[in-house]
């Protein structure tokens, strides 16, 4: 009887929990595919200019996107500790280390802007691409950065906004922003109103705007909403402070570089693969690209366990935050196990969305069958990392997660898809054994790492 009673009230936390979290996660999910939504129609509205146009586009972005990924990890340092200084109600200390963030935002926005100026027209000769597209794809950085500190800004009033628990301003915003960025790129790429046509450089006038009006958004919000108030963020304007600047890199540039890691380790991988040729190339990107779709609704979840985590931690509920991660894991998992299944029922389906060449769709629809298995360690690692962010501990998410991506994860890929020293080289499928091998060593050991910082709470508690 006390088993059955034991697991009566283990699922009932499990779904009061999870309505909990997924109230949280759910805007900042829509948010997350909005922003995929801005990138998609930029490609699609370049594209109709020409091909050259769409490649700058794509080309461009992949320089932007890896550097505000990185700024915005850093950023994220402020919803973790916002959210710890509201569980424990000292609110007079939010307004002061959402104002060092901003200066942080400053610099890293300005020092965008300053990189471009100067190393831009230095690399311009040496950069191999056909002339036009390199012309667009430089123009397109050269407008892009104006927003670099917008950007930056916006991203410090949405972890300020999301640490205090609202995460529906996130949500909102996105779509203005939406609603902008394609109006905007109408204008800019094909000169519309008397303004020149820029082609797909367009885009990135287009998403500089965009940037501003999404930050002027947000601020307006947080100076008026009741729901804030009590953080009193424009009572007092805070100078640069260095030593609690000092803190927030200290949890910040962890985040950001174990993200640069996930993405950049992705990007190496289809550089490792093009000269097994275009159609291998193109599954596997295909199979990413999905896999990274599925992969917002674990991150999602993730940055509201951060919140919520953090909130209990600075409560000092150090019980209630080990129940919430546990049961954020057991959410991630049944997540998991919807979408993999999903992905593999539809997996040729999928990939037709994507491409109408035969057999691009076989070979991407038999990696969706890894891209599902993917999804199970993904779920575990992203959550358990979200946890550490809650209690700060984010050291060792970089260390984790360097050596579960790059040391176990490529290294079993590099010898399965290219070497005969196990079995005949794999190729792409060799790759994708390696993501899965470094994904689930990540997930234990992060989760390892999880139990040790619980124990080590409790004991000093």
């Amino acid at each position: 009887m006390s088993t059955h009673v034991s697991l009566a009230m283990h699922f009932t936390r499990f779904i009061s929990q999870s309505k909990s979290l997924l109230k949280l996660a759910y805007p900042i999910l829509i948010a997350q595919l909005i922003q995929n939504l801005m990138g998609f129609a930029d490609t699609v509205m370049a594209g109709r200019v020409s091909a050259t146009d769409m490649a700058a586009v794509a080309v461009a972005s992949s320089v932007w996107l890896p550097a505000i990924l990185t700024i915005s990890g850093i950023m994220m340092a402020l919803a973790a500790i916002v959210s710890q200084y509201t569980g424990a109600k000292e609110y007079d200390k939010i307004a002061s280390a959402t104002y060092q963030t901003a200066w942080i935002g400053v610099v890293l926005g300005v020092a965008l802007i300053l990189l471009n100026t100067f190393l831009a027209p230095a690399i311009y000769d040496s950069v191999t691409l056909e002339q036009n597209l390199k012309d667009l794809m430089f123009d397109y950085l050269d407008y892009i950065v104006w927003g670099g500190p917008a950007f930056c800004l916006y991203f410090v009033l949405r972890n300020y906004s999301e640490g205090m628990s609202h995460t529906r301003p996130t949500m909102i915003i996105s779509i203005i922003g939406l609603i902008i960025n394609i109006p905007a790129n109408y204008v800019f790429i094909y000169g519309e109103f008397g303004m020149p046509a820029l082609g797909g450089a367009g885009c990135g006038l287009a998403t500089a705007i965009v940037y501003w009006v999404m930050f002027i958004s947000m601020l307006l919000y947080t100076y008026f909403s009741k729901h804030l108030k009590k953080a009193h963020l424009f009572d007092k304007f805070f100078w640069p402070n260095w030593h609690e600047i000092k803190g927030i890199l200290i949890v910040g540039v962890p985040i950001a570089f174990s993200l640069l890691f996930e993405v950049s380790l992705f990007a190496v991988v289809a550089i490792i693969l093009a000269p097994f040729g275009a159609e291998v190339v193109a599954s596997h990107q295909i199979a990413i690209n999905f896999s990274g779709l599925v992969f917002m609704v674990p991150l999602s979840l993730a940055m509201a366990v951060t919140i919520k985590v953090g909130f209990a931690v600075g409560n000092k509920e150090y019980q209630q935050a080990k129940d919430l991660c546990f049961y954020s894991v057991m959410l991630g998992l049944v997540i998991a196990v919807v979408t993999a299944t999903g992905t593999i029922i539809f997996n040729s389906e999928i990939a037709s969305i994507y491409t109408t060449e035969t057999k691009v769709i076989e070979l991407a629809a038999s990696l969706m069958f890894l891209a599902a298995m993917f999804q199970f360690s993904d779920a575990i690692q992203v959550i358990s990392a979200g946890a550490l962010r809650g209690y700060k501990d984010t050291t060792a998410i970089l260390i984790i997660t360097f050596f579960a991506y790059w040391i176990v994860g490529l290294s079993i890929g590099l010898v399965l898809g290219l070497t005969d020293w196990i079995i005949e080289p794999i190729g792409p499928y060799g790759f994708w054994i390696g993501f899965i091998s470094g994904l689930t060593a990540a997930a234990i050991m992060l989760a390892i790492r999880l139990k040790v910082i619980q124990t080590r709470i409790e004991s000093n508690g």
